[in-house]
C-alpha cells in the first residue's frame, strides 16, 4: 500500500509522521477519554484505514466490493421512509449528543448544518458537503429516492467508500426514526429545504 505522509499539528509542535499507525499512536498517547467520549472514537476501523492509506482512492474493484458490504449494514424500515420534517429540522440543526458532557442515552443531533446548507434562511452553514437546497424539489420523493436518502444518512460509505459523511445510523448516533425525520426534511415539499 501507498505510504501516507501526514503533517500532525499538536500542542504547538509540528511532527512529520509516516503511516496511519504512527498517527494513531500519537492520538492514543495524547487524547484521553472522558465521560461517554471514549478512546474508541480515535481508532479507525479497517475501512477508514484503507481510505486513509490510499488517500481516499482505493482500487476501484476493492471499493465496489466494500461498498456492497456496507450496503448490507443498512437496516431499512418497512413503509414510507419520510418522517416529520419539522422534527428532522431540529435534528439537522442540533449539534448535541455523544460529547463527554452530554448524558448518555440522550438523543443526539445530526449536526447536518456543519457540512450542508439546508435552508435559504440559514445565515451560517458548512460547505464540506454539497448544498441541499431544493433537494426534494429536484429529485422528487418517490420510494427509490427515499431509500437512497435514508441509506446515505444511515451509512454513506455504502454509496461512496471514502465519503467524509458520518455513518449516522451504522454508528448508532441516530435512530431509525431520527433518520426518517431527516429524510422528511430533505424530501417533504413543505420543508424549508424545498422552498
Amino acid at each position: 500500500m501507498t505510504r501516507v505522509f501526514l503533517l500532525l499539528f499538536f500542542s504547538g509542535a509540528v511532527f512529520a509522521e509516516s503511516g496511519s499507525q504512527k498517527v494513531q499512536n500519537v492520538l492514543q498517547r495524547d487524547f484521553h477519554g472522558r465521560g461517554q467520549a471514549t478512546m474508541d472514537r480515535v481508532a479507525q476501523d479497517g475501512l477508514q484505514r484503507l481510505c486513509t492509506e490510499s488517500r481516499d482512492n482505493p482500487p476501484a474493484a476493492v471499493a465496489k466490493a466494500l461498498e456492497a458490504d456496507q450496503m448490507k449494514t443498512i437496516a431499512f424500515p418497512a413503509g414510507s421512509l419520510i418522517g416529520d420534517w419539522k422534527l428532522g429540522e431540529r435534528i439537522a440543526q442540533s449539534g448535541a449528543g455523544a460529547t463527554w458532557s452530554d448524558r448518555p442515552g440522550n438523543p443526539a443531533g445530526g449536526s447536518c448544518y456543519n457540512c450542508h446548507q439546508l435552508s435559504p434562511r440559514e445565515a451560517s452553514f458548512g460547505t464540506l458537503g454539497p448544498s441541499l437546497l431544493g433537494f426534494g424539489k429536484l429529485r422528487g420523493n418517490g420510494p427509490e429516492i427515499q431509500r437512497y436518502v435514508y441509506g446515505k444518512i444511515y451509512n454513506a460509505k455504502a454509496y461512496s467508500l471514502c465519503s467524509q459523511m458520518p455513518r449516522l445510523g451504522h454508528s448508532g448516533t441516530l435512530t431509525s426514526e431520527q433518520i426518517r425525520n431527516l429524510v422528511g426534511l430533505l424530501l417533504d415539499p413543505a420543508s424549508p429545504v424545498n422552498q
